[in-house]
């Protein structure tokens, strides 16, 4: 099975099989009780919820990885940009969104990219982020990347909500920062913010919440 999936991975239908298993996961993540690593169809409901909360019609993502997130997303949003570090991930994603165009593929380091893109952006924005990006892409060793873009984004004039993707990721190994030293320097330096984490994403947010219709803790 690795084997075959190494070799779809090097093919234009990996992106498509990858689909294809979101809902089996979603299932048999609920079978085993809902443990900590969420599956990818309660993350899209999360991005989906968390831009309906806030009104938010503009998303950024890091770590494009084989575009799930944006073709998912791609109805929703007036405007995508999504930031990848592999060179052969962006380009797979640059020409498999070609047609669309409000989707913004970006090759590049996030850490540089995004504090670029806020020069540009004016309306609240949903920035997800993915914690485990900082891992596989190579980009150990700096405790303070991941900070960086957060402060970056909270100091902007506009309030953005972020929602961070496998924040299990942030344990204080491989130069990462812990939940708690994340959370403990945002709620100090931006006290008009809420920082939560729940289902394995970490949720930045303004002090007070309005209602959503449904909750992510429902079924897909």
């Amino acid at each position: 099975m690795k084997a075959f999936r190494k070799f779809l991975q090097r093919t234009p239908f990996y992106g498509l099989y990858k689909s294809a298993g979101h809902y089996p996961d979603y299932w048999y993540w609920q079978l085993r009780g809902k443990p900590v690593r969420s599956p990818h169809l309660l993350k899209q409901r999360t991005v989906r919820e968390y831009a309906q909360r806030y009104g938010l019609r503009n998303l950024v993502e890091t770590g494009t990885y084989y575009g799930e997130m944006v073709a998912a997303m791609r109805k929703h949003f007036n405007r995508i940009d999504s930031v990848e570090y592999d060179h052969q991930l962006a380009q797979r994603a640059a020409g498999k969104f070609a047609q669309y165009p409000h989707i913004h593929i970006h090759e590049g380091d996030s850490q540089k990219v995004v504090p670029e893109l806020l020069k540009s952006i004016t309306t609240p924005t949903l920035f997800w982020l993915d914690a485990g990006y900082y891992g596989w892409a190579g980009l150990q060793g700096d405790k303070q990347r991941l900070t960086s873009e957060f402060e970056a984004i909270l100091r902007h004039p506009v309030q953005h909500v972020i929602l961070m993707d496998d924040a299990r990721g942030l344990n204080g190994q491989n130069g990462a920062p812990t939940v708690e030293e994340l959370k403990r320097q945002i709620e100090t330096e931006f006290p008009g913010r809420k920082v939560e984490v729940r289902y394995d994403i970490l949720r930045v947010t303004g002090s007070s919440d309005r209602q959503i219709t449904r909750s992510p803790d429902h079924q897909i």
